[in-house]
């Protein structure tokens, strides 16, 4: 029997789903998360897996202990996990690393050449390739004359690489990544995918699209404990000197010399962190299982989202290609007369919203737009067409009749005058201190 799509219950339970959070002119709210695409709670059975994890927490590779031994099948059942869940090709190894922006300054330093990006990126997929020269080239208007551009580029001079976002962090528009692929190889070129916003809305198959290398976030996975992973061919890395020089990197070292191992190990130097990869893990596993129902949830609710936005006066939408044909729950906007900051702390003091404001850590596609911030609404498992519905009335709310507060910028960042709210009365005081809530 087919599941029948229920927009008012979120197709996964996450952690922090029953938040309530005080209201700047009293009383609380529901938290409504729209900063997904920044960082994701956890799932339930992330949760459930690392306490069971827990007690056996000890040193992996080398340890004889029973809770070592347990450890260490936990970390490498950990790497099979994620092999299984990007349907990896037989010569790509999985390298366990602190986040997306580590898996890709680790690889800037396995690229024997120039590299190839577009000017969308995120600052993680556009600054680390400068050690052995990065082209930048400027997207089109369209995503078709884009990906013209890319041919020409590469057709033009031979690079090693060709680095691309799966999905736009501001927009949530997906790359035709098959396509990419095969453009990459035609030229001599292999293939890097910046996943950090694709991996936790759509199946990736490695070996079907034909992505060399690919980087993902375990804290937007749904498992935010410190973890993510470079996935990729094993001779640049085996080639490679390693990211960090430590134990477990070695297989021998002398007073002149080291011999180092080979990959994944040879880039893993230090103790690992064994919860967080047992936390991505249990998130890949749950990820398989709710493909289906995931996909169908947040392109139901998307669309709620930018036909609702779209139908508010003064509100702009942002997109970079108008014939990009698929995007993940991500949508920016701008709200006209209005500030992206003061936009934000209104809906979390008066709402208890919570969404993004900024460039996104992609000041050259801010800049493409003529904007200095936008807002970010993002979405996941634990969304529901309610809350989606709330900040749409908000947002309306906000055009219509105005804040119902008064709010002051300052150093960069907007704040409700007076700040009622406890924990936050303290550190605006007093600055960045001690947690209090």
């Amino acid at each position: 029997m087919t599941a029948v799509y229920d927009p008012t219950c979120a197709p996964a339970r996450v952690s922090g789903a029953d938040l309530r959070v005080p209201l700047v002119q009293g009383g609380t709210g529901g938290y409504a998360n729209f900063d997904y695409a920044a960082s994701a709670p956890a799932l339930e059975q992330v949760g459930a897996r690392v306490a069971e994890l827990l007690p056996y927490y000890a040193s992996v590779h080398r340890g004889a202990g029973y809770a070592s031994r347990i450890s260490t099948q936990c970390y490498e059942a950990a790497r099979e996990s994620v092999r299984r869940f990007l349907r990896c090709a037989d010569d790509q190894e999985v390298v366990f690393t602190r986040n997306t922006t580590d898996s890709l300054n680790l690889l800037a330093g396995c690229v024997p050449g120039e590299t190839v990006v577009l000017d969308i990126e995120h600052h993680a997929n556009y600054l680390p390739w400068d050690r052995h020269g990065r082209r930048v080239v400027p997207a089109a208007d369209t995503l078709a004359e884009t990906i013209d551009r890319l041919t020409a580029e590469l057709c033009a001079k031979p690079a090693a690489l060709l680095a691309v976002t799966g999905a736009s962090n501001v927009t949530g528009e997906v790359l035709p990544l098959e396509r990419l692929a095969e453009l990459a190889h035609r030229y001599g070129a292999r293939i890097l995918v910046d996943a950090a916003q694709l991996a936790p809305h759509r199946r990736i198959d490695l070996c079907a699209t034909g992505i060399d290398y690919l980087a993902c976030s375990g804290h937007k996975l749904y498992a935010p404990f410190g973890a993510g992973v470079l996935v990729g061919r094993r001779d640049w890395l085996d080639t490679a000197p390693p990211y960090l020089a430590g134990g477990g990197a070695v297989t021998a070292v002398t007073r002149e010399t080291a011999i180092w191992a080979a990959a994944p190990h040879r880039h893993e130097a230090g103790s690992p962190n064994v919860l967080g990869a047992a936390a991505l893990a249990a998130a890949c596993e749950a990820l398989t299982e709710l493909a289906g129902p995931a996909q169908a949830h947040e392109q139901a609710l998307t669309h709620r989202l930018r036909t609702g936005l779209e139908d508010i006066a003064g509100v702009r939408c942002l997109r970079i290609w108008p014939d990009s044909a698929d995007c993940v729950g991500i949508v920016a906007f701008t709200v006209d007369g209005f500030d992206a900051g003061q936009v934000a702390a209104y809906l979390s003091a008066e709402h208890a919203i919570g969404v993004r404001d900024g460039r996104f850590c992609a000041h050259p596609l801010l800049a493409r737009f003529g904007l200095d911030a936008a807002l970010r609404a993002s979405i996941g498992l634990g969304s529901t067409a309610a809350d989606i519905d709330r900040l749409l009335a908000a947002v309306h709310a906000l055009v219509t009749r105005g804040p119902r507060w008064d709010y002051a910028c300052a150093g960069g960042r907007w704040d409700p005058v007076p700040e009622t709210r406890p924990g936050l009365v303290a550190a605006t005081a007093a600055g960045a201190g001690p947690c209090t809530i």
